[in-house]
């Protein structure tokens, strides 16, 4: 894995160069949807000299998202075996009062309408939930089982940790089955009747940073309304996928892992979902600043949606690779409607465009009056990574 880019300032600028503009109060920021407009009238080497940060924001159902907790101890103490938050089973086996609360979990009685995603918005709404646990008995840990109320207020730790958010590039989706297919890419009508799809396009934080020069391990980010880092590279990393010219995926490639405090969050930026039929997502909105280090930088965020290239897949095809009824660019998908096989087909975001945009402006702000500070990855993410797959294998296969 290499080392973080570093630009000198006779080449561009760096990191310390633009905190201190930063510090000072004198950084030129600009929103992703600023800057593009900004380079189209000035060029590339104008806003590379002149912007110092553009912020990028995404906001969309992330399914790979949860929450962990610490509840504190009882007296009698118990070492919980068995837990249920508002009905939803979380996973005990860490410690015994830490849980973790996974966002696609399903209330084991109310069948898909209500999952670990909505206890985690009641919790950041500032909501008590329910607690029921059991456990087995031992000399340290008495208790055996306990039916209480949490609240953000009530426990150590409550933290959002996400394996993979943000990804870099989402398929499309579309159906030609003559049955209506109910997926997480939500209702997909018969004989190609729509296409849905899912990204800022570009507003999105990793298609303005497609090499993951910027955004790495210990960027600091806009996370739900309050602010986290990134961890690591989210799980489903791919980044070996096709690219135009520019560098841009045109498949999924990149993703992050994410943590935050969930005591900093907001329900406008934190929601629970449900897809019908399907069952729960969480909605989470994350914002990245991107430093303009130099004119490749300045490049890469002048991206726009017209430039931005994804496949619409047949979901009516149930197998791991489905295939691609058409490449198309995230204009054609904002225009409301696109041709597959010489039919109109309407398409819809799940994803908020106007979301985005919010956390681009309010990640602005906070840069601006000293609130949020940038800050260079420790580690960069690596380049060389490639999906595995899931078969059934022997174990010697699977040693090799």
């Amino acid at each position: 894995m290499t080392k973080p880019n570093r630009v000198s300032s006779g080449k561009g600028k760096t990191y310390g160069e633009i905190k201190a503009r930063a510090s000072e109060g004198n950084a030129m920021v600009m929103t992703a949807m600023e800057f593009k407009k900004f380079v189209k009238a000035n060029g590339v080497k104008k806003a590379a000299k002149e912007v110092d940060i553009v912020t990028t924001g995404t906001f969309g159902a992330m399914c790979s998202s949860g929450a962990y907790f610490n509840l504190g101890h009882s007296d009698p103490p118990i070492k919980i075996q068995r837990a249920w938050m508002d009905g939803v089973p979380a996973y005990a086996g860490i410690a015994a009062v830490d849980l973790y609360l996974g966002a696609t979990e399903l209330d084991e009685s109310n069948n898909m309408m209500h999952g670990g995603a909505h206890v985690i918005e009641d919790l950041v709404r500032g909501r008590a939930v329910r607690l029921k646990a059991t456990a087995r008995s031992t000399d340290c840990y008495p208790l055996k089982e306990i039916d209480t109320y949490v609240s953000l207020k009530t426990m150590n730790q409550a933290v959002m940790m996400n394996v993979r958010n943000c990804y870099q590039n989402y398929g499309a989706a579309s159906n030609s089955s003559g049955k209506t297919l109910y997926t997480y890419m939500g209702k997909l009508l018969p004989e190609l009747g729509n296409a849905t799809y899912s990204s800022a396009g570009e507003l999105s934080p990793l298609l303005n940073d497609p090499y993951y020069r910027t955004i790495g391990i210990g960027t600091r980010i806009f996370l739900g309304g309050g602010e986290g880092f990134v961890a690591w590279e989210g799980t489903q990393f791919n980044p070996g996928v096709a690219r135009t010219p520019r560098g841009v995926p045109k498949r999924p490639a990149g993703s992050l892992a994410v943590i935050g405090d969930l005591n900093q969050m907001s329900s406008d930026f934190v929601k629970g979902l449900t897809f019908t039929r399907y069952g729960t997502s969480l909605g989470v909105g994350m914002g990245v600043p991107i430093p303009i280090l130099d004119e490749d930088m300045a490049s890469a965020c002048a991206v726009t949606d017209d430039k931005i290239f994804t496949a619409i897949f047949d979901y009516s095809q149930q197998r791991r690779s489905r295939p691609v009824l058409k490449e198309v660019s995230y204009a054609e998908l904002n225009s409301g409607e696109v041709s597959i096989k010489g039919k109109r087909v309407p398409t819809s975001p799940l994803s908020s465009q106007y979301k985005a945009m919010e956390i681009t402006k309010i990640l602005k702000k906070r840069i601006l009056d000293g609130s949020f500070a940038v800050t260079e990855p420790v580690q960069r993410l690596p380049l060389d990574k490639s999906l595995k797959t899931l078969d059934v294998r022997s174990e010697k296969e699977a040693m090799k």
